[in-house]
């Protein structure tokens, strides 16, 4: 934690600030260890400071021992400013993609006098590569959905719904150790497997469709995110030939993958196998994301994204091909990059397409 403050610290010079006002939940854990659902940071050049309410004060004591606690009874905005007239201080920084106009126009009224600073993503640009501990925690929670898929792989059969699969991979995964699912869970099957976000329904399994299933662990904070495509009772030749096809494409970004490529170029490797096939419309979205505290953070592994890659970044893979009125398929693995390649953290077997 320590590090990571000082990391942060470093940007307060060149961004013109004298503090940095931490609001964004998952910034505010990776900062400070506190995970209670109240409270914010407040980081001046000496000083660490953790701001709740009476709820939360001796839960942050001891999860946040680097930090002093102070409760807040009246407002946070009074508090910043006590702590900026004692100082002597001037310009606050902020986390403008959080904060809501309501809670920037409460602070900038309280605070008259502080010229406050919308600082962008400088939290989430320190987030991009994980390190050890947090390594192992994304592993963890990525076996938990691995296993949570193989005992739910049971009940994918006709005349079950979506829905109840959705439950019993949600019930596995926390009988495992989840906090909870990364996710609203996607279960589509059928014509349905054609919405690239179609969440669970009703809808009755039948033999003969294929069945994506999309979904994710959180354990500690830090999430998995896992796709399978399956069919049931039978497949057509023209299932198995989409299948290949993504899979083809999900292996060739995999073998690009690396340290020092950017993440528009993985994009093309996988793009450019399904436009050669016939199907490049039929891949709207990017080929993956870059996930920790939360389900999508940057990079992207998308045209647009010139990010360049780094050991330690923990990265989606999931092309996919959806074909309105008929369905679709998508393969998915969490993956970390690292310097001479990357390690596909999913263990989950998609070699070929699995008929149940």
């Amino acid at each position: 934690m320590p590090d990571r403050i000082n990391r942060l610290r470093g940007f307060f010079e060149p961004a013109g600030i004298d503090a940095f006002y931490i609001t964004n939940p998952e910034n505010r854990y990776y900062l400070s260890g506190f995970s209670g659902s109240t409270g914010a940071l407040l980081l001046t050049r000496e000083q660490s400071l953790l701001l709740t309410d009476f709820r939360y004060t001796a839960q942050a004591a001891v999860e946040s021992p680097e930090f002093q606690v102070v409760e807040v009874t009246d407002s946070y905005a009074g508090i910043i400013l006590k702590i900026f007239n004692e100082n002597k201080l001037h310009r606050l920084g902020i986390e403008g993609e959080h904060l809501t106009c309501n809670q920037y126009s409460t602070l900038t009224k309280l605070c008259e006098g502080i010229e406050v600073k919308p600082q962008g993503d400088k939290v989430e640009q320190l987030r991009i590569c994980k390190d050890e501990s947090e390594v192992k925690l994304i592993e963890k929670a990525v076996s938990i959905a691995d296993q949570a898929l193989v005992l739910t792989m049971p009940l994918i059969k006709p005349d079950v719904s979506e829905n109840e699969i959705s439950l019993h991979l949600e019930y596995s995964m926390r009988r495992l150790g989840a906090e909870g699912p990364a996710f609203k869970i996607i279960a589509a099957s059928g014509v349905r497997a054609a919405l690239p976000h179609g969440v669970a329904t009703m809808k009755i399994i039948e033999a003969g469709d294929l069945v994506t299933l999309d979904f994710g662990a959180v354990y500690k904070g830090y999430h998995s995110d896992i796709t399978r495509t399956v069919a049931i009772n039978n497949a057509s030749p023209k299932q198995k030939e989409i299948y290949k096809i993504v899979l083809e494409a999900q292996m060739n970004a995999i073998a690009v993958l690396k340290a020092g490529i950017r993440a528009c170029d993985v994009d093309h490797a996988a793009r450019s196998v399904i436009e050669k096939s016939g199907y490049g419309e039929c891949f709207g979205h990017s080929t993956g994301h870059g996930l920790g505290l939360s389900i999508h953070e940057i990079p992207r592994l998308s045209a647009k994204d010139n990010t360049v890659l780094e050991p330690g970044m923990v990265v989606t893979v999931e092309p996919g091909i959806y074909l309105n009125n008929w369905g679709g398929v998508r393969i998915e693995d969490t993956v970390l990059v690292e310097n001479s390649g990357c390690r596909v953290l999913t263990g989950t077997p998609k070699e070929e397409l699995l008929i149940l």
